[in-house]
């Protein structure tokens, strides 16, 4: 019966890996992805997850009731194949008795936003206790026959991409409870640059928990240890937290994401264009959703068709059931082919904005507030200044975070 489940697990995971990297093949992603590691000058395979160091970190679940805090991203790599954490948990004999899910849910599939309700895995019998449902924060009845809680989810290094907000929820909630945390951490493959508007206080919300750039430049891992030590848990609570580090990896590294860390996030350009293009969520511009260039492209029906020579038609899909603009063509810009970038670029936005005759139809205010993490980035493109004129107003504070930010750098 184990060798049939290892089987079975093995067999979902080899299909998972064909859907996450599209319809191209395991010998097209691999090329591509020894190519963008050429050029980066780093070679993703030689670097080591936390998940794989399981000689650090097996000691510390051995004998003890564990939570584990997954998605699809939460696996140990063997070579080009790779088997879940949960499942490689179970068989190396550690007493898994819950999985919480973040957004997407935890294999992944769900829409941004869409509500995901507690359920029963079907590959392992475990419950899953939703974290993006009836409630973002586990209760105290949902920890308490838990000894220690295992997070370890792929992040993308963007305020506005929830998994950090679900992480720090996480940690206050077993801060209250007294039980552990330990952090498994994984690369941030936008982790080489600090950049953006700094979210303000009195607009943080789980699109950003705390004062910090849209871009803040750090691991999973890292930030884990500003949460505790800068007391941004409620009450100044300090969470029992473990960060197990990664190997082989700085942040300037290259890292090809070999799993899609959620639905609309198909690939390593859709990936660095993310912070960039993300701010598109808080308006009425459409940012690639409901076609197969998600964060890719952008367009909207009610801007200058004369402006541009690409147009699209987004239509319902894998992780997007109600897209911007369902089935209107949409006039834009494909930037599928655009070259790594180390800054938020709000060349797009302006250039959207700027075209669009009726301006009352682009903003969407309380949204785009709560990406940009503050109301004066909108105020700003309103008034018409520059993209220079803008980030220079970010410095101030983009400076006073990377000084906060240096006393919890763990790599090179």
């Amino acid at each position: 019966m184990l060798f049939l489940y290892r089987f079975k697990n093995t067999l979902f995971l080899s299909l998972l890996i064909c859907l996450s990297c599209g319809n191209s093949g395991r010998k097209n992603v691999d090329t591509a992805k020894t190519t963008m590691s050429k050029i980066a000058g780093k070679d993703t395979d030689s670097i080591q997850v936390a998940a794989n160091r399981t000689e650090e970190y097996l000691p510390l679940l051995q004998g003890k009731a564990v939570g584990v805090v997954a998605n699809q991203t939460s696996v140990i790599f063997k070579g080009n194949r790779y088997t879940h954490l949960v499942d490689s948990l179970l068989h190396l004999g550690i007493d898994v008795k819950k999985v919480f899910s973040p957004e997407h849910g935890f294999r992944g599939k769900a829409d941004a936003g869409e509500k995901v309700d507690d359920g029963l895995d079907q590959e392992t019998d475990l419950p899953i206790v939703s974290l993006y449902g009836k409630n973002r924060k586990p209760t105290s009845e949902q920890l308490r026959e838990l000894d220690i809680v295992v997070f370890d989810i792929q992040d993308v290094g963007t305020r506005f991409y929830t998994y950090i907000a679900t992480l720090q929820l996480i940690m206050e909630a077993c801060a209250e409870s007294n039980v552990p945390v330990l952090v498994l951490d994984r690369p941030n493959p936008n982790a080489y640059y600090v950049d953006g508007p700094t979210m303000q206080k009195e607009h943080s919300g789980f699109l950003g928990m705390n004062e910090i750039p849209l871009v803040y430049g750090m691991s999973i891992g890292e930030y884990a240890n500003m949460i505790n030590g800068e007391e941004w848990l409620e009450g100044g609570k300090r969470c029992n937290l473990t960060v197990i580090p990664l190997k082989n990896w700085t942040h300037d590294s290259f890292y090809h994401i070999p799993i899609r860390p959620s639905p609309n996030l198909p690939n390593d350009v859709s990936i660095n264009l993310y912070p960039s293009l993300g701010l598109f969520e808080g308006t009425h511009v459409n940012a690639g959703r409901g076609t197969e260039y998600q964060f890719q492209r952008y367009g909207a029906s009610f801007m200058d068709s004369t402006a541009y020579d690409f147009s699209y038609v987004p239509e319902p899909n894998f992780g997007s059931k109600y897209p911007k603009e369902e089935g209107k063509t949409c006039y834009g810009k494909d930037l599928s082919n655009t070259p790594r970038t180390n800054e938020v670029s709000l060349q797009w936005v302006l250039d959207a904005y700027n075209n669009t005759p009726d301006k009352s139809k682009f903003f969407i205010t309380s949204g785009f507030t709560k990406h940009a993490g503050t109301p004066e980035l909108q105020k700003q493109i309103e008034a018409g200044l520059t993209e220079a004129e803008i980030k220079k107003s970010w410095q101030p504070e983009l400076e006073k975070f990377k000084k906060i930010r240096a006393k919890y750098l763990m790599y090179d």
